[in-house]
C-alpha cells in the first residue's frame, strides 16, 4: 500500500487518536505504586500502549516509567522518542485545555503539539509502514516517555533496562532537521533571612510560576496588613501609569495587600517570546524602596541581576557562538516567605560553552551577596554532524514530501535527542507555524499533522526498509 494513501484513509483515526490522549491531563504528581509519576501520566502511557496494541505492534511497558512499541526485524534499532508528559495548562484558553476541541483546521489542548500529537503521528507512520508490506532490514521501535518536562528519570530507568538504539529521532521541536541543542542548567538561587530584621516594605509571602522552563504567568505577592496600605496602592498606580506590566490589586486571607502581576507565558527556551510576571512583580517591588533587611535585598538582588532580563547579562552570562547562538535565561520559579528566598532559573547555554564555565561564572556573580547556589538539574549540549547517514536522508526525506529545501537548525530547546546517540529532532512544528509549546491555546493544525504523519512514515521506510522509499 502507499504510504500516504494509508495515511489519508486514516486521516480521522489520527485525528480521534490525538484527541483521546490530548484529554488525558498528564501532568506529573506525586508518585504512586507501579505509576511514578502520577495516575494520569500512567493513564496517558497505558492508552498509547494499548493504541499500540489494537495496531498490532509488539509493545511493553517498563514498569511505568516508559513503553515502547515496535515492529521489524534486523540487527539495528532506529528509535523514535515521544513524550506524552505535559506541563501545567496555566489560564486564559480559549477552549478548555484537555477538552481536545477542534476548531478553525486545528486540534486545540495542552499536548497536541508538545509532544502528544506529533507522537501519535509517528505511531500511525509505523503502521503505514508495515502495511505497505515493505521488507524491513531494521527493527523501528516507538518509545513513549513519560518525564521530559521534568528530569528525564523516564530516560534514565528505562536505558538501564533496554539497549541502545542504533539511531534515532524524536518529533519534539522543529523541521527540517535540528542537530544542535544548546546545554541546559537549572539552578536555585536561595538565601535564609534573618528574623530579626525589620524590613521597610513588610511582605508576608511572595509566589510565582510552575516549572523552571515554563515563562510564569502569574505572580503574587501578599503583604502583611499593617499601615502601608495606601503607599503600596500609590506606587501600584503609578507603575499601572508607566508600564505595560499587568499589576492589579485585591486582599489576602488576613486582610493584608495582594497584588497580583499577570505574564504571558512562553516555553523556557525562547523566554524572550513571553512577559515574565516574576520579573514584573520584582520591578514593582524595586521602586517602593526597598530596605537592608536580608528579604529585601534578596529582592533586590534579583530585580538588578534578572528582572524581566532574558539574556543572562546581569549574571555575567551574555554569551553566544556562531554554531548556536546566544544563551538564555528564564525566572522560572520564586518562593519567598519571612524565613527564607529562592529562586529557580533555566538557561539555555551555547554548544561551545561547557558546564563547568557556566557555574563558575554563576558562582563569580553571587560572591559577596550572601545567595548561595544549587545546581538542580543539567543537560549538556547536543551537535551532531550535518555529514551522515541519517541527517543526510531526514532532509531528503522533507524535501520529498513538503517540496521545500531543508537545512539543519540550531535551538534552545532540550529535546530526547540527547538520550540517544546519533539522535536528532526531526519535526514536528513547521517553518512559519508559531511556536506554541507550553503556551496558553497550544494546537497542532490537522493538515499539519497528517503530513507530519507521511514524512515520518517515508523516513521510517527509507531508513529501515530493504528498498528504502
Amino acid at each position: 500500500m502507499d504510504l500516504n494513501k494509508y495515511v489519508d484513509d486514516h486521516r480521522e483515526d489520527i485525528i480521534r487518536s490525538v484527541q483521546d490522549i490530548v484529554r488525558i491531563p498528564s501532568k506529573k504528581a506525586d508518585s504512586l505504586p507501579d505509576k511514578p509519576f502520577g495516575e494520569n501520566v500512567d493513564n496517558a502511557l497505558r492508552n498509547a500502549l494499548a493504541l499500540s496494541e489494537r495496531l498490532g505492534f509488539r509493545v511493553k511497558n517498563i514498569d511505568g516509567y516508559a513503553g515502547y512499541a515496535e515492529f521489524g526485524q534486523g540487527e539495528e534499532t532506529m528509535a523514535i522518542l515521544g513524550h506524552l508528559d505535559v506541563v501545567p495548562e496555566g489560564t486564559g484558553w480559549t477552549y478548555p485545555p484537555y477538552e481536545a476541541r477542534i476548531a478553525d483546521g486545528r486540534i486545540y489542548g495542552r499536548g497536541t503539539a508538545d509532544d502528544k500529537g506529533p507522537t501519535v503521528g509517528a505511531l500511525y507512520a509505523m503502521k503505514a509502514v508495515m502495511e505497505s508490506g515493505k521488507k524491513m532490514k531494521r527493527k523501528v521501535r516507538i518509545i513513549f516517555g513519560t518525564d521530559e518536562e521534568s528530569g528525564w528519570e523516564d530516560m534514565k530507568t528505562y536505558f538501564r533496562r533496554e539497549p541502545m538504539p542504533d539511531f534515532g529521532v524524536t518529533p519534539d521541536a522543529d523541521y527540517p532537521v535540528i542537530n544542535v541543542e544548546k546545554g541546559i542548567l537549572t539552578f536555585k538561587l536561595k538565601k535564609s533571612f534573618s528574623t530579626t530584621d525589620s524590613p521597610a516594605v513588610k511582605i508576608k509571602r511572595l509566589v510565582g510560576g510552575h516549572r523552571p522552563n515554563m515563562v510564569p504567568e502569574e505572580c503574587t505577592c501578599c503583604f502583611l496588613p499593617t499601615g502601608d496600605q495606601d503607599k503600596i496602592l500609590t506606587h501600584l498606580h503609578s507603575m499601572q501609569q508607566f508600564s505595560d506590566y499587568e499589576l492589579t490589586a485585591g486582599f489576602c486571607e488576613d486582610s493584608g495587600i495582594e497584588v497580583l502581576s499577570r505574564g504571558i507565558s512562553a516555553h523556557g527556551s525562547t523566554p524572550e517570546k513571553g512577559r515574565n510576571a516574576i520579573g514584573q512583580m520584582l520591578a514593582f517591588l524595586s521602586t517602593m524602596g526597598l530596605g537592608n533587611s536580608d528579604m529585601e535585598q534578596f529582592l533586590l538582588f534579583l530585580n538588578n541581576k534578572i528582572g524581566v532580563d532574558t539574556t543572562g547579562t546581569g549574571l555575567n552570562l551574555s554569551l553566544e557562538d556562531e554554531v548556536s547562538g546566544k544563551l538564555t535565561l528564564n525566572l522560572g520559579t520564586i518562593l519567598v516567605e519571612e524565613t527564607h528566598g529562592e529562586a529557580v532559573i533555566n538557561i539555555r547555554y551555547p554548544v561551545t560553552y561547557n558546564r563547568k564555565q557556566i557555574t563558575d561564572i554563576i558562582h563569580n556573580a553571587l560572591a559577596g551577596t550572601g545567595v548561595e547556589v544549587e545546581v538542580l538539574g543539567a543537560q549538556d549540549p547536543l551537535h551532531v554532524p550535518e555529514e551522515g547517514f541519517l541527517i543526510e536522508t531526514l532532509k531528503r526525506v522533507y524535501t520529498e514530501q513538503t517540496g521545500q529545501p531543508a537545512k539543519v537548525l540550531s535551538i534552545g530547546g532540550g529535546t530526547y535527542a540527547r538520550a540517544m546517540k546519533n539522535a536528532v529532532a526531526f519535526g514536528a512544528l513547521f517553518p512559519g507555524r508559531p511556536e506554541l509549546a507550553h503556551e496558553t491555546d497550544e494546537h497542532i493544525f490537522v493538515d499539519d499533522l497528517i503530513l507530519h504523519t507521511k514524512i515520518y512514515a517515508h523516513a521510517i521506510a527509507a531508513l529501515c526498509c530493504e528498498d528504502g522509499c
